[in-house]
């Protein structure tokens, strides 16, 4: 299975993973994600997600001033954002019990 496929599953968890620690902006969840062993996930792929989050409701963003460019877009967790993000940890949870259970006799 190409490792693509099974990141682009769980990558907004991992989003939400990632902000709910912080307020941050796209560029460093992506550094996040990528240090956590992410590798493979494009800026698209990131930009994609934070735009499908906010709009389902699960992130607000807001703009700042930046000493080295233009403005960047912070985003936080939300309310139903933190709901997504402990169903989805308990989902992954049980996906991953039960995959062990297969795998290791």
């Amino acid at each position: 299975m190409d490792q693509a496929q099974l990141l682009k599953g769980v990558l907004e968890l991992a989003v939400l993973a990632v902000i709910v620690r912080g307020e941050t902006y796209g560029y460093e969840i992506l550094s996040t994600l990528e240090s956590a062993g992410f590798d493979g996930v494009g800026d698209a792929s990131v930009y994609g997600t934070l735009r499908r989050l906010e709009q389902a409701g699960h992130l607000k963003s807001r703009l700042a001033a930046s000493d080295s460019g233009p403005a960047r877009k912070y985003y936080s967790v939300t309310p139903s954002g933190a709901e997504q993000l402990q169903a989805g940890t308990q989902t992954w949870s049980r996906i991953n019990a039960a995959f062990r259970e297969l795998v290791e006799p």
